[in-house]
């Protein structure tokens, strides 16, 4: 599958970017969390990770079966998060690959590929947002560098 074209690029940048902002949570921040009913920062990115495989299971397959869920006792392993966060951000990839090789359209979502791109992003980003108030909020601050780097669209 190719992969250059813009939307599939744009992606995999949201996906590097995504990468270094989780490398540089600390990991005894995983376990932080607002308030007693609040998810912690490890839940939040296992979340933004299954929320994908929720898109692929019926839009594409074949690619979930590559991929595993991350369970609710292992949101504490950032190794573990970074590597579910790097297999599904691939498979998301060769899906708008995919996608774009056959029409646009995103077989699950029902819209085009750039359409679903964005709405990842936004999601994820959103969740980039909330994972920096709780760390802020629970002692464990994000230098700026780490911070602002999930504005190196360039």
């Amino acid at each position: 599958m190719s992969m250059s074209d813009p939307i599939v690029e744009a992606w995999q940048t949201h996906c590097r970017l995504n990468q270094a902002y989780v490398n540089n949570i600390p990991d005894e921040a995983l376990a932080a969390k607002m308030g007693v009913r609040g998810r912690t920062v490890g839940a939040i990115l296992a979340h933004m990770h299954n929320n994908r495989l929720a898109w692929m299971q019926p839009g594409a397959p074949d690619l979930y079966q590559t991929v595993s869920k991350v369970q609710r006792d292992q949101t504490g392993d950032k190794a573990l998060l970074l590597n579910a966060l790097t297999a599904s951000g691939t498979a998301v990839a060769d899906w708008l690959a995919r996608s774009l090789e056959n029409g646009g359209k995103v077989k699950g979502f029902g819209g085009q590929a750039a359409s679903f791109m964005a709405y990842l992003v936004a999601h994820e980003s959103y969740h980039h947002g909330e994972i920096g108030i709780i760390l802020a909020q629970t002692g464990f601050p994000l230098d700026k560098t780490a911070a602002y780097g999930l504005w190196q669209w360039q």
